[in-house]
């Protein structure tokens, strides 16, 4: 371990990265350093006894303004992510006393290359060329290494340190705008920094949106909530234009986190690794910030028009997060109906409308909004506006489904007062032994709105009833 230290420059006496002719040396002494630490627990233990992580972020600090040495800063970032994943305590000692936040933040903007036009905004290039090889894998490692530092970091203490981390979200807005090399490395590039951003105080993602800046006019980007809601085509050129904007906000990398969402739906599988992760950060951030609900409500939940068919049939957003509603994973389930119910401003007709009450039965019992209502949090009043095909035809949609079904002939209409008796003491008939050899169980609502045995309903409403009553 000594000698690979020495021979990687993490050695105290060494204070420089001069010779060139030493740099393939170093690259190959991480290497075997990352492969021994991973497969050898006294290499670990050896690690906090030797201070490396200490010695690897001075490493780092060396190649920070340093170009052509990207293998060094990326092999050392590599090795300083498995010392943070192995050992929990080299966390804190990152985060506090090595200043790792601000030093791996640092890394990502030599990587991106990153020219700051205000505080917490960066100058995109669009018609840029896409990161190398060398510098996609370097930042793929620092946002690693950084999801470690920052994994425990839900709030914000200091002024500090809110600073710092809207620093990095701002670092990570620009990440979600370039490209790597292949559509890969894109991909692999944007999951780092969505994960990354899942650790963020959401109070720090107002920066994920920015005003439009001084050249972009209202000319040159037409904003969606202008634009009448029938004109698609004009909705569709805005969202491929490079300034998407709503309410006068550039919504680009939110609009990046749908689409990476989507794609990572279409893929069908490892749904809780891949996709649970972007939800859950549209989920909070719709919820905590206006313009990126009322964006993603836009997008992801337009005003109905056709609804002919189920709202789990199509190839729409909506359509896909509808029938992930009904997914197999617990987690899954969840997280898809608790995105679109802060989209729906946590009021239950509004889910109930573009899901159907089938769908977000589930999402409802969990929540003890059966009988209806609305969650907890706080919307603004602003009302959804129903289209016309939409209000004609509501009278006849299934409210279990979601969709417009023609009406049914009612089969008891021709039957004799004696027949309709008799198919109902047959039905429950049916239930009461079904009830007894508990193949299922009658379940009614709760005065709070959750379910319960139908026994207990029942009798939680008598008591209410009692006490109610006047007793002069």
């Amino acid at each position: 371990m000594q000698i690979l230290l020495r021979l990687a420059k993490l050695h105290e006496s060494d204070d420089s990265l001069e010779k060139v002719s030493e740099f393939p040396v170093i690259v190959e002494s991480l290497k075997c350093l990352c492969n021994i630490v991973f497969n050898s627990q006294m290499a670990q233990q050896l690690s906090l006894e030797l201070n490396l992580a200490a010695k690897l972020c001075n490493l780092l600090r060396k190649c920070k303004d340093r170009k052509f040495i990207n293998d060094i800063k990326c092999f050392d970032l590599r090795l300083l992510f498995l010392l943070s994943l192995l050992h929990t305590d080299i966390r804190s000692q990152l985060r506090y006393e090595l200043q790792g936040l601000p030093l791996l933040t640092q890394i990502l903007e030599s990587a991106f290359s990153i020219k700051w036009t205000d505080e917490y905004e960066s100058a995109i290039d669009h018609n840029g060329p896409p990161l190398s090889p060398q510098e996609t894998d370097c930042a793929i490692e620092a946002l690693k290494a950084l999801f470690n530092v920052t994994v425990d970091s839900w709030k914000v203490h200091k002024e500090s340190d809110s600073h710092q981390f809207r620093v990095m979200a701002a670092v990570l807005r620009h990440c979600l705008l370039i490209v790597g090399p292949t559509e890969e490395k894109t991909e692999e590039l944007h999951s780092n920094a969505v994960n990354l951003l899942s650790n963020v105080p959401v109070s720090c993602l107002d920066v994920l949106i920015c005003p439009l800046t001084h050249g972009e006019t209202a000319q040159e980007a037409a904003t969606l909530d202008e634009l009448p809601g029938d004109k698609t085509t004009e909705k569709d050129t805005v969202l491929k234009s490079n300034a998407m904007v709503y309410n006068g906000m550039n919504m680009e990398a939110i609009h990046v986190l749908l689409t990476f969402m989507e794609k990572r739906i279409d893929k069908g599988s490892s749904y809780r690794e891949g996709l649970t992760p972007v939800l859950s950060l549209l989920t909070e951030c719709s919820r905590a910030h206006r313009n990126i609900r009322k964006f993603l409500k836009d997008q992801v939940l337009p005003p109905l028009r056709d609804v002919t068919n189920r709202p789990e049939v199509g190839s729409t957003v909506r359509n896909k997060l509808v029938r992930l509603m009904t997914h197999v994973d617990l987690g899954v389930k969840q997280i898809a109906a608790e995105f679109l119910f802060v989209l729906c401003k946590e009021r239950v007709d509004s889910l109930l409308k573009y899901t159907g009450y089938g769908n977000a039965a589930g999402l409802l019992a969990a929540r003890g909004l059966l009988a209806g209502g609305r969650g907890d949090n706080w919307y603004s009043e602003d009302e959804d506006t129903d289209t016309e095909e939409y209000k004609n035809a509501k009278p006849n949609i299934n409210l279990i489904t979601g969709h417009l079904e023609e009406p049914m002939p009612n089969p008891i209409d021709e039957m004799t007062e004696e027949q309709k008796e008799y198919e109902a003491m047959k039905l429950v008939n049916m239930l009461d032994k079904l009830s007894r050899e508990e193949l299922l169980k009658p379940m009614g609502l709760k005065p709070d709105g959750t379910i319960t045995p139908l026994e207990e309903a029942l009798s939680q409403y008598s008591v209410i009833e009692e006490t109610s009553s006047d007793t002069d």
